[in-house]
């Protein structure tokens, strides 16, 4: 069992005065098989007027409001989390997609029927014929579901770029796919829209990535950041995650946050805000092994 302690910080600088603001936080991560979250912690300046609940898809959502004038808006997150060993790929289903396909469609009950409705078109996901023909080229007729799964993440990996600041929030999945490049959440909405437009249930996810330092080097506090994947749903087997980022299954090195149809669904920070002008954002995230101690070389404790 590895442990993680977790930080994550959001900071706004405004250029005039916010009056009001409301907003809508993902970041008190939920529940998930294979990790348990304990000492959490959220915290907000200046002090706000906060209530947690679950939403629809059962993440931990919390709703802030600051009723004062502020020129600077932090949001620190903190937690610690026990990931559990990995699942071997041995253990992943080898049914054809199509029956999975078949199973999502045929009058599905329960949790199928949950499951279902991941199936289709959402804010931030669509597809066209030419997604869905070249989604085709890894759904071959017969071929098990985990691996046209992980062939579709691999063609990702290989035939997209990986750009920072190519895209935005707003990008569609059409013009991911045009232009072939993007970051994570492109390609993890790339890839929910192959798989939706195969008549599979495939939902986005939220979380973070534990990376490693170069060999011989410390560890820098920082070097972490949000991540997203995917994961598609197999009867009888329950959530497959796969990284089209990185082309390999998310076992011991990612930890969930929170899941929805797409991006919008699980957006860490969000909200509205009266006044501000032009604004400034940086967020940082460390991930930091609890065996790796104060070793590792650290930056400000802020963002500045």
């Amino acid at each position: 069992m590895a442990v993680y302690r977790i930080r994550h910080m959001t900071r706004y600088r405004y250029q005039e005065p916010v009056t009001v603001c409301h907003n809508l936080a993902h970041l008190i991560p939920r529940d998930a098989p294979q990790h348990t979250w304990t000492q959490i912690d959220l915290d907000i300046s200046p002090d706000a007027t906060a209530s947690s609940r679950n939403d629809y898809f059962g993440n931990r959502m919390t709703v802030f409001t600051i009723a004062e004038p502020h020129r600077e808006l932090l949001v620190v997150s903190r937690c610690m989390v026990d990931l559990a060993p990995p699942i071997t790929a041995s253990l992943f289903p080898t049914a054809s997609w199509e029956s999975v396909a078949g199973m999502l469609s045929d009058r599905p009950k329960g949790e199928w029927l949950a499951a279902s409705e991941f199936r289709f078109q959402s804010p931030q996901i669509s597809w066209n014929q030419a997604i869905h023909d070249w989604a085709s080229q890894s759904f071959t007729a017969g071929r098990p579901m985990a691996e046209a799964a992980l062939d579709l993440a691999g063609r990702i990996y290989s035939e997209l770029k990986f750009v920072s600041g190519s895209t935005n929030v707003t990008t569609r999945v059409e013009e991911i796919f045009q232009k072939r490049t993007g970051v994570c959440q492109d390609f993890a909405h790339l890839a929910i829209a192959c798989l939706r437009s195969m008549g599979l249930a495939a939902r986005y996810v939220s979380g973070y990535l534990v990376t490693a330092p170069p060999p011989g080097q410390q560890r820098l506090i920082g070097a972490d950041a949000s991540h997203a994947w995917v994961s598609v749903y197999v009867p009888e087997y329950g959530w497959m995650d796969i990284d089209p980022t990185n082309h390999f299954w998310p076992l011991e090195r990612h930890i969930t946050v929170a899941w929805g149809r797409d991006f919008s669904d699980v957006s860490p920070l969000r909200g509205v805000i009266l006044g501000g002008g032009k604004h400034d954002v940086k967020v940082g995230v460390d991930v930091i092994p609890l065996d790796a101690g104060e070793g590792a070389t650290s930056p400000p404790d802020l963002p500045q």
